[in-house]
C-alpha cells in the first residue's frame, strides 16, 4: 500500500507526526502536537494523512517510547480535532487493526503501554457512544469487555475526551466565520500543553456517587464556562441565520457546535446523576436547561430548512405549490425529508391520472 500511496511521512502532517513521535525526544513536543491538530483541522487531506502516519508509527513498532509518544499525539488530536478525524480514528479498522494489535499477547508490550491503549479505547467509547457514525470503537470496547479484558479505573480528572471546535491562531485571515464568532474558543496556546475544553466526566458505573473536591469543582466550573460560551455562540448564530440562506461556513460551524454541545450535555446529565454536591448539581441543571433551549432553536432552524427544501422540490417536480401539490407526493416527501409541511388536499380522479403520468 505504501508503494502505491507513498511514504506517509512525506505529507505535511505526516512529517510533523514523524518528528513528534521520534524516540529521541526527551518529552512531548506540545507545540508540534498542536501544529498537527491545526493541519488536520485546516486541510482537506489532513485527517486521512494523519491516520496513515499514525498507522506507520504504531504498526509492529517495538520501540515503546515512540509508541507512547504516538499515543499521546493521537489522544491530543482526538481532543482537539473534529468529526472528520473522529470518524477515522474510531473506526473498527483503526481501533481493532492498529490499537488492539499493540496490546496483543504476542507483542507483550509494557504495562504502561497496555494501560494507555485501553484507557484511550475506554474514553472514546464513552465519549462517542451517542454518535451513530462513531460507534466502531464502542463495539470493540464491548467485545474486549466480554473477553474479560480489564480496563483502567476512570477518574474525574482524566476521562472522556470530547472535541470542542478550535480555531487556531494561525487560521487564514480571510476566515470570516472566525472573525464573526471569535468568542467560540480561545486561541490555541502552542507554548504549553493544551487545555482540553471539555467537561471531564467520570465513569458512573465504576465510580458511583462523587463528592468533588474544591479543586475539582473549580475545574468543572471553568469547563462549564466553556459550555456556556459555546451555547452563547450558537444562540448568536441562530439569531442571525435565515433558513435557506445560511452561509456555508457559518452553517458548518453551527453543526459542529451542535454536535459538540450534545456530547457535552450527555456528560453533564451523567454528572447530575452522580455528583452529591447540591450547589454543583444546581449549576449543572441550569447549564442543561440552557442546552435544551438552544437545541430546540437549532431543531426549529433545521425543520424550517427542510420545509423550504420540500416546497422547492414540490415546485420543481410539479410546477405547483402549496395546496396544489398531490398528496401522495407530499407523503413521500415527508417520509424522506422529515418535512413538517402540512398540505391538506386530496386529488380528484383527473389529477390522480395526471400524477401517474408525471411518474
Amino acid at each position: 500500500m505504501e508503494f502505491l500511496l507513498g511514504n506517509p511521512y512525506t505529507t505535511p502532517v505526516g512529517h510533523c507526526i514523524e518528528r513528534a513521535t521520534d524516540g529521541s525526544l526527551q518529552s512531548e513536543d506540545w507545540t508540534l502536537n498542536m501544529e498537527i491538530c491545526d493541519i488536520i483541522n485546516e486541510t482537506e487531506d489532513g485527517p486521512k494523512d494523519a491516520i496513515r502516519a499514525m498507522k506507520k508509527r504504531l504498526n509492529g513498532n517495538r520501540n515503546y517510547r515512540e509508541v507512547m509518544l504516538a499515543l499521546t499525539v493521537l489522544e491530543t488530536c482526538v481532543k482537539n480535532c473534529g468529526h472528520r478525524f473522529h470518524a477515522l480514528v474510531t473506526s473498527r479498522d483503526f481501533v481493532d487493526g492498529v490499537l488492539v494489535k499493540i496490546i496483543s499477547p504476542k507483542n507483550n508490550p509494557p504495562t504502561i503501554v497496555q494501560d494507555k491503549v485501553l484507557a484511550l479505547i475506554q474514553a472514546w467509547a464513552d465519549a462517542f457512544r451517542s454518535s451513530p457514525d462513531l460507534t466502531g470503537v464502542v463495539q470493540i470496547y464491548e467485545e474486549l469487555k466480554r473477553k474479560g479484558i480489564e480496563f483502567p479505573t476512570s477518574e474525574l480528572e482524566t476521562l472522556s475526551p470530547i472535541h470542542t471546535p478550535q480555531r487556531s491562531a494561525t487560521a487564514p485571515e480571510g476566515d470570516s466565520t472566525l472573525h464573526k464568532y471569535s468568542s467560540t474558543t480561545q486561541p490555541t496556546q502552542h507554548s504549553v500543553p493544551p487545555v482540553y475544553t471539555t467537561p471531564q466526566v467520570p465513569n458512573i458505573h465504576a465510580s458511583g456517587a462523587i463528592n468533588p473536591t474544591p479543586e475539582q469543582i473549580s475545574r468543572l466550573r471553568s469547563e462549564l464556562d466553556i459550555v456556556r460560551g459555546n451555547t452563547k455562540v450558537m444562540s448568536e448564530m441562530l439569531t442571525e441565520m435565515v433558513p435557506g440562506q445560511e452561509d456555508a461556513s457559518d452553517y458548518e460551524l453551527l453543526q459542529e457546535l451542535n454536535r459538540t454541545c450534545r456530547a457535552m450535555q450527555q456528560r453533564i446529565v451523567e454528572l447530575i446523576s452522580c455528583v452529591s454536591n447540591e450547589a454543583v448539581t444546581e449549576e449543572l441543571l441550569h447549564v442543561n436547561d440552557d442546552l435544551n433551549n438552544i437545541f430546540l432553536r437549532y431543531d426549529r432552524l433545521e425543520n424550517a430548512g427542510k420545509n423550504m427544501l420540500c416546497k422547492s422540490r414540490c415546485k420543481l417536480d410539479f410546477g405547483c405549490t402549496g395546496s396544489h401539490v398531490p398528496s401522495l407526493y407530499v407523503k413521500t416527501c415527508q417520509l424522506f425529508t422529515r418535512c413538517t409541511c402540512l398540505i391538506k388536499w386530496k386529488p380528484n380522479k383527473d389529477t390522480w391520472n395526471w400524477f401517474h403520468d408525471k411518474k
